[in-house]
């Protein structure tokens, strides 16, 4: 029997574009930072994430079969030895750059929020809670990346500003990845802001969320706690603005390919393509 056959390459390939933006938005948190460009980190950090994201899509999930139906029959062992592969890879490039802490943080959260934890005979599911999967996920991503920058930056306050700007950023951009799954959360009962707010007050919250973590970042910037990359932020607070106001869930039906990609754009690319327009601007 032919083991790699299609819901199984979707399934290995469903982390890609998470793990490259993850090597973009760990350069960006480097330029913030102000230190200078270090590939390895940027490749680790890839890696770890791809393995933390495919462990939650390998391990199956009530409302995973809604969501990711194109994922039904993979197999979940290839899925699992992909995460055990490019997280030992990952670990050992971290570990060589003298970062020994960053690669667990997101594997074994990643672990917790897909699997959840008892306590006696409290269990708690991490994904099934109200703005906690959305919390743990930011925190996931602004630890480990504070983690990382702190190999290298002596600024507790620098570092401090880097975990705040990612873990909200994160925060808003896996509350818009929840607008597409409303349906199969409701269904598993799982509680995601806009399954229990609804799109509209969900928009609104995450536009104030935005609209204070900006003003912290001017602050940072004034005050020269951080570099002043302007372009990079810049366009990152026009590009979500926009797309919270104008994105509907229907957008993933459209027939039109730039609607269809809209959200995976937004959350996925950004980073890459703020880094371009940076390169473009200051030459």
């Amino acid at each position: 029997m032919i083991q790699f056959y299609m819901p199984t390459l979707r399934l290995l390939n469903s982390s890609t574009v998470v793990a490259i933006s993850a090597g973009f938005r760990l350069h960006i948190a480097f330029l913030l930072a102000g230190i200078a460009t270090r590939f390895i980190p940027y490749f680790a950090f890839a890696l770890i994430m791809y393995a933390t994201y495919t462990l939650d899509r390998a391990l199956d999930c009530k409302e995973d079969a809604i969501n990711k139906s194109e994922l039904c029959g993979a197999n979940r062992t290839i899925g699992l030895a992909a995460c055990v592969t490019a997280f030992c890879g990952g670990t050992i490039l971290l570990f060589l750059e003298g970062v020994f802490l960053a690669p667990f943080l997101p594997f074994v959260i990643g672990y917790f929020y897909s699997r959840g934890f008892r306590i006696g005979s409290f269990k708690l599911k991490l994904k099934g809670s109200l703005g906690g999967k959305n919390i743990i996920v930011g925190i996931t991503w602004a630890g480990t990346i504070a983690l990382i920058v702190g190999q290298w930056c002596t600024s507790m306050l620098t570092i401090g500003i880097i975990f705040l700007f990612f873990g909200l950023k994160i925060f808003i951009t896996s509350c818009v990845n929840d607008f597409k799954d409303v349906k199969g959360d409701i269904v598993a009962g799982v509680r995601t802001l806009p399954a229990y707010l609804g799109e509209k007050l969900t928009k609104k919250v995450l536009i104030l969320i935005l609209a204070m973590m900006y003003m912290i970042m001017v602050y940072a910037i004034f005050f020269t706690i951080i570099r002043d990359e302007w372009v990079i932020l810049l366009f990152s607070l026009v590009i979500t603005i926009v797309f919270l106001i104008i994105y509907s869930p229907s957008f993933e039906t459209s027939p039109s390919v730039f609607y269809r990609k809209m959200r995976e754009f937004v959350i996925s690319w950004e980073s890459l393509v703020s880094l371009g327009l940076r390169a473009c601007v200051t030459g």
